[in-house]
């Protein structure tokens, strides 16, 4: 007896499960017209390959009692799984079945899609080759919440402050303005200590790798002491280089000498000149008024100090400001004319105990500064006035239009050598340990040796004589320049040039080694004085026609240059004029 038809579906409805785990793909399809409907080219094949052509029954679905079962009995469509299409039942028409599987489609893509959500669909850009990770227009991103902390607020400030002063200056400035709390831990004094001295160096560091070198230097690194306004003071300091990048400078004149001024020193708290009237005065560097004359003065009534320069030629930069100092109605100190100088005051030197002059009655004095300015004895050897003057520790040095340099030991006054060669007066020498290099009218610079007294190494110049010299810290570089016009920098080891300095239209009567700050500054009888660039050579300063006669000394610190001049006056070139900070960087 045959089985009913209601038994057979339902025993084929038992091996359902089956169908759905592997449903058949065995179709045959074949070339159909192009089809108007708005279904999927994929799902138009699957049904037109349904309702042509019977699909072969699986082996899951046969029977011993019924071998040629077809899905005729399915009343629904399966949909596909994976890879696999849907199955649709033989016995619908009319686009139902179709519209069905795909609904039914719809669904389980839906629930996919869903589930994908809690992990993006990353492509990758294969075009490039380095990975890089592109999301798909349109997928929706997922903020997963991350623990936020800010450092500032759970280290300890001490641990921050460390940490922030390993940053430069630019990027401190930049993390000052992160928040209120990020501005007070980088404005930190602690901080900006550290990056002041990093760039700038440390205060009362020596400059002079010679010992006993005892030369007064300002390197405008502030005053040792605690709770320094740091970051105040670096960018004080770096308006100050600016300025002398751009020859921004006041000019302050000091009058009271009646006769040209031929040398000047001075520190943060004083200016020291010396002139042809035979007076050595005092200066107040703050307020520029005259606090002390030195010496008996000598009144050439045939010598008139000329009207300040008008700046009205084109070269050069110009004075933003000009002052004038205060009139000074102090007379020298009366006392007995034996115990200054009967000339010229041609030269000086001074540290904080002691000064050195020389003068054109061919005599040095030595004076005590630690109870005033008070003179304690007379160096005597020279035939000729002297010229130039310069000590340390152990020795003093001086040069003369008598063609000589003498040896005198700083204690006790003693002459001790005389060092003869030059052919011409010797305008200048400096001393750096048992080394001493001169420069002569003769056209040579020469270096010696004070303990054998002989001259081991000359440097010519290519034309004429010489009239200043500088030898730096290191005692590796000397300059000097003359009447050539040229600034000449040789190498101390080898002897051979190492570069020309050019630039001045006149002779050159005067150098200074800025060793602290990388500067030269020159003075020249072409009314000008320059600056230039040691490591390079390039000329960053020209002040040109600020006094109205020859520059005859010039020397210079990080925030100035003074310069004297034979129409009786000194100026000073103040680039820290009217800056805020600038006070705070001087030294004790």
């Amino acid at each position: 007896m045959l089985p009913s038809p209601i038994g057979s579906f339902n025993e084929e409805e038992q091996q359902l499960p089956h169908l759905l785990r592997r449903p058949s793909t065995n179709f045959r399809t074949e070339n159909s017209p192009p089809s108007h409907s708005k279904a999927s080219g994929w799902l138009r094949r699957c049904v037109s390959a349904t309702f042509r052509h019977p699909r072969r029954p699986s082996a899951s679905f046969q029977s011993h009692d019924d071998a040629s079962f077809h899905v005729d009995y399915l009343t629904s469509p399966i949909p596909g799984i994976g890879i696999e299409p849907p199955i649709i039942p033989d016995n619908l028409t009319s686009g139902a079945a179709a519209r069905a599987a795909a609904a039914t489609q719809n669904e389980i893509l839906e629930c996919v899609r869903n589930l994908r959500l809690t992990e993006p669909k990353i492509r990758r850009d294969s075009e490039s080759g380095i990975g890089i990770e592109m999301r798909e227009r349109g997928e929706e991103s997922i903020d997963i919440p991350i623990p936020r902390k800010d450092p500032v607020d759970v280290l300890p400030e001490e641990l921050v402050v460390q940490i922030l002063s390993y940053l430069d200056a630019a990027s401190l400035v930049e993390t000052e303005l992160v928040s209120r709390r990020w501005y007070v831990s980088a404005s930190s004094h602690h901080i900006w200590k550290h990056v002041f001295r990093k760039e700038f160096g440390y205060a009362h560091q020596s400059t002079f790798t010679q010992p006993g070198q005892l030369q007064v230097d300002s390197p405008g690194l502030g005053k040792k002491a605690p709770d320094q306004d740091w970051k105040t003071m670096w960018r004080a300091r770096k308006a100050l280089d600016q300025r002398w990048r751009d020859g921004h400078a006041a000019a302050i004149y000091l009058e009271g000498h009646t006769d040209c001024v031929y040398c000047v020193q001075f520190d943060e708290h004083k200016i020291l000149t010396g002139s042809r009237d035979r007076t050595i005065r005092v200066w107040d560097a703050h307020t520029y008024e005259c606090i002390e004359v030195l010496g008996v003065q000598c009144l050439n009534s045939a010598v008139t100090v000329p009207p300040l320069p008008t700046y009205m030629t084109s070269r050069g930069h110009r004075p933003f400001t000009k002052i004038i100092s205060p009139e000074s109605t102090l007379a020298p100190t009366p006392s007995s004319s034996d115990l200054y100088h009967g000339g010229s005051i041609l030269c000086l030197q001074y540290n904080e105990s002691m000064m050195v002059t020389g003068s054109s009655d061919c005599t040095c004095i030595v004076w005590d500064l630690t109870s005033g300015y008070r003179p304690v004895r007379h160096l005597r050897h020279h035939t000729a006035g002297v010229l130039d003057v310069c000590f340390d520790s152990k020795y003093i040095v001086s040069c003369s239009k008598d063609t000589t340099v003498c040896l005198w030991d700083q204690a006790t006054g003693e002459f001790l050598r005389k060092l003869s060669g030059h052919r011409g007066p010797v305008n200048a020498v400096q001393l750096r340990g048992d080394l001493v290099v001169s420069a002569s009218g003769d056209g040579v610079a020469k270096l010696w040796n004070l303990t054998s007294g002989l001259c081991i190494k000359e440097f010519p110049s290519k034309d004429r004589g010489m009239a200043c010299v500088e030898f730096s810290p290191d005692s590796r570089t000397i300059l000097a320049g003359g009447n050539d016009q040229v600034i000449y920098q040789f190498d101390t080891t080898t002897g051979e040039l190492v570069r020309e300095l050019t630039g001045h239209r006149n002779l050159v009567r005067s150098l200074h080694l800025d060793s602290a700050n990388g500067r030269i500054v020159s003075g020249s009888y072409d009314h000008s004085v320059k600056a230039y660039d040691f490591s390079t050579g390039e000329n960053i300063v020209d002040f040109m026609g600020w006094t109205t006669s020859w520059i005859l000394s010039a020397k210079a610190d990080y925030r100035r240059i003074v310069a004297t001049s034979q129409d009786s006056r000194a100026v000073v070139m103040d680039f820290g004029y009217g800056l805020k900070g600038a006070e705070l960087l001087e030294g004790d």
